[in-house]
């Protein structure tokens, strides 16, 4: 791998490790506020409602410019947005001063967290489609397992920095800092947390600034924003309608609607099942991702691009492996089931973004088959984090809501199956992996 792919690998590190640490604190600031136990999965609704709606025009923005310079511009909004929840009253006064409706102050806490989401949204095709652009087809897999085992090592780091800054030991040491002069307004472990993890996101826009530019160039980019919505819906069709391309998209967008709704069901389980408090039930969200990390490596290691499609199954395995989770308690236990879960997600969505990516950029761009993964894959993020806010506000089991989780995953991942089985029964499809564009 090249120097200018470790440098893409460093901002990738600290702008997820600090999306995924701002979470923990977000929440942190919502109890803060007395807000609604059903209201912390909106957290990550609002977060992932720019990905969706934004799906037409960060492609775009992604193909128009240099990828490191798009990474650089969308670090900004997070920054702005971190900027935001830090000094949510301020920004509670000046919309009452404008005259927009009285709301509570969590709610301005989740627009702010909405901000961090737009940047989030428009940074995605810019990290994923400079590996098309950077690298040949064959490293593709290598590259997605580099890439997925430190963004999951950020994961984990992110939220057990969250669940340290949070806890008043950690984050009282900031709030015992005297400013001469300063008032910083800073008075409690979430605001002091929120301080600190937008430093992070400097550190990773200093990165976004050496990221070279790779000199692919696209055709020029519509302005029109009807001719955009109308170009992604060209590109959103030509993925679902190829054999291979709709396979791995319905396998990454179960993925990450999935794994969107585990993060949560994760500490609602660890306080209702285990009794661990929100700083405790953050370090089990960091296990389940060492278990990705060390899938990814494996998948990176031993599965090669044309052999993809032969991991399909761990996917099955995986659905059936979450029900263990409503009938476990010893901590030991908890850790290698929780290991064992994150493992086989990481071996088996891997190779399958590897082909996603490599399909999409020779049907495609890089920026725009990106943008239609990710609108995808947070299509189902919010579908399913509706209904987990759903079943919580109905007060259901958490138990109850392991097994509905499991079962639904297992079933999907069945059904995803017999539907390549049957497109290849119709038509070899698997022999266009790793064909380069012409």
């Amino acid at each position: 791998m090249t120097r200018s792919f470790y440098t893409i690998m460093a901002a990738q590190f600290f702008s997820s490790l600090a999306d995924n640490a701002l979470l923990i604190a977000a929440i942190a600031l919502l109890a803060q506020l007395s807000g609604p136990a059903w209201m912390t999965p909106l957290l990550k609704f609002f977060f992932t409602i720019s990905y969706v709606v934004l799906a037409p025009l960060v492609g775009a923005f992604s193909d128009s410019l240099p990828k490191g310079k798009v990474m650089f511009i969308t670090n900004l909004l997070k920054i702005i947005g971190c900027v935001m929840m830090l000094f949510y009253e301020w920004i509670s006064l000046i919309l009452a001063h404008a005259y927009v409706p009285a709301m509570p102050q969590y709610v301005t806490v989740l627009f702010a967290y909405a901000v961090v989401g737009l940047g989030a949204a428009a940074y995605s095709p810019a990290k994923y489609g400079i590996l098309t652009e950077l690298l040949p087809a064959r490293q593709l897999v290598i590259a997605n397992g580099w890439i997925e085992g430190l963004t999951v090592a950020s994961i984990i780091l992110g939220v057990l920095l969250g669940g340290a800054l949070v806890s008043p030991t950690v984050s009282g040491l900031l709030l015992s800092v005297d400013f001469p002069v300063i008032d910083t307004g800073i008075d409690t472990t979430a605001e002091a947390s929120i301080l600190l993890i937008g430093v992070l996101y400097v550190v990773a826009a200093g990165f976004n600034l050496f990221i070279p530019d790779t000199g692919a160039r696209y055709r020029p980019q519509h302005t029109n924003p009807v001719l955009l919505f109308a170009d992604f819906w060209v590109c959103f069709k030509t993925l679902w309608r190829d054999k291979l391309g709709q396979i791995t998209l319905a396998v990454t967008t179960l993925f990450w609607g999935a794994g969107a709704t585990l993060q949560f069901l994760v500490l609602s389980w660890a306080e209702m099942h285990l009794n661990l408090p929100l700083s405790q039930g953050a370090i089990l969200q960091g296990v389940t991702a060492i278990g990705i990390a060390l899938g990814a490596v494996l998948a990176a290691r031993f599965i090669p691009l044309k052999k993809s499609f032969s991991i399909l199954p761990i996917g099955v395995i995986m659905g059936f492996t979450v029900l263990l989770m409503s009938v476990v308690s010893a901590m030991p236990v908890v850790y290698m089931l929780l290991i064992f879960i994150g493992a086989m997600a990481g071996f088996f969505v891997v190779p399958m973004n590897a082909v996603l990516q490599h399909r999409g950029h020779l049907l495609l761009s890089a920026g725009h088959s990106i943008a239609v993964q990710n609108f995808n894959e947070n299509i189902a993020i919010l579908v399913m984090l509706a209904i987990y806010s759903g079943m919580i506000a109905a007060e259901l089991n958490v138990h109850m809501i392991i097994v509905i989780f499991g079962l639904f995953v297992a079933l999907t991942m069945i059904a995803v199956i017999r539907v390549h089985h049957r497109n290849q029964r119709r038509e070899d499809s698997l022999h266009l992996i790793g064909m380069e564009k012409h």
